[in-house]
């Protein structure tokens, strides 16, 4: 029997694999216990939540009495999605966030530069996207709290060096580290409703130095290995309009659209847009600005597509990329 899960508890769903703590976390599972439909076709799926919420329950509880451990490199979600970059060695990880952010991170021949996660700030149409540079994974090594960062990623760029003989063997590798641990690297973003503990994650092959004349052979040898479809983004990171096409691709993938918000009685001003996802109503945005705003929201007036210049829309209304919202309460 299908789970026919509503919308409301997937975003929810959504909540809960980008909560920073565990006490986060524990709030949207209770969330999602009150949302998820009950009847036979979700009677796993509540298993696994109940058994995840103990879990989480008595991780909270040893953290308030264990003594603070090491740094645990969180890093507070910022911008209009987060974006974590993973791969082997000389992968070019490094250089993708040097070439479109205004960050500095060493970039160098030699492998392992990157030890700790580096964020910086992608500009793209007015909007900031996330992104996230990471130590490599090497052959039986990788960082325990990446496995963090990818499940609670918007995008996961998993950076292949079109230049290097080794890059096939050591991106599928990388790609196992993950599968097994139930981190499934797939073209969307999900929960395998018959096992909670598996999740997909949206994931983009970024092929680097794509201007080597084998880089297609060894494009084709990941393929013919992966154990499902992933979109290829091609880049040469030493061409400026290959780089610019890199950052409109990957604003793409975190499909989501922007949205300018405009204060009733000003004029209207086209900067700072705010980002939801695509499909996401005046509700949505309502809520991205401030979470009391949505809460008193009473109607909206919107100009840009499918309606007249300031029609009066209500919370449920769907927008569409540039529109121009005026909130009311």
């Amino acid at each position: 029997m299908p789970a026919n899960l509503p919308p409301v508890y997937r975003k929810s769903e959504e909540e809960y694999r980008r909560a920073q703590s565990t006490v986060e976390e524990i709030s949207c599972l209770e969330k999602m216990l009150t949302l998820i439909p009950k009847h036979k076709g979700t009677e796993h799926l509540q298993a696994d939540l109940k058994t995840r919420l103990k879990e989480a329950r008595a991780q909270a509880q040893s953290e308030k009495s264990s003594p603070a451990k090491g740094r645990s490199f969180r890093i507070p979600r910022q911008g209009s999605g987060t974006v974590v970059l993973i791969g082997a060695p000389n992968s070019g990880r490094s250089r993708i966030v040097a070439e479109l952010t205004n960050a500095e991170p060493e970039v160098a021949v030699y492998p392992f530069t990157t030890r700790e996660p580096f964020p910086a700030m992608m500009p793209c149409g007015g909007a900031l996207v996330q992104l996230i540079d990471t130590p490599p994974i090497a052959e039986g090594h990788m960082e325990p709290y990446l496995i963090n960062y990818v499940r609670s990623a918007d995008l996961v760029l998993l950076c292949f060096d079109g230049s290097s003989d080794d890059a096939p063997d050591e991106t599928l590798a990388a790609l196992e580290q993950f599968e097994r641990r139930k981190t499934l690297l797939a073209e969307t973003t999900g929960f395998d409703e018959q096992d909670f503990s598996r999740l997909r994650v949206r994931t983009r092959l970024v092929l680097t130095r794509a201007g080597d004349e084998d880089s297609g052979m060894r494009l084709d040898l990941v393929r013919e290995s992966l154990p499902r479809e992933l979109s290829v983004l091609a880049a040469e990171l030493t061409d400026e309009e290959s780089c610019e096409a890199l950052r409109l691709a990957i604003f793409e993938a975190l499909n989501v659209i922007r949205v300018f918000t405009k204060t009733p009685g000003k004029p209207a001003v086209f900067e700072d847009p705010f980002t939801i996802p695509h499909g996401g109503t005046v509700e949505d945005l309502a809520e991205r600005v401030h979470r009391d705003l949505a809460e008193k929201l009473k109607f909206a007036r919107v100009w840009g597509e499918g309606v007249h210049d300031g029609q009066s829309v209500g919370r449920e209304h769907v927008l569409f990329e540039g529109d121009l919202v005026e909130l009311h309460t």
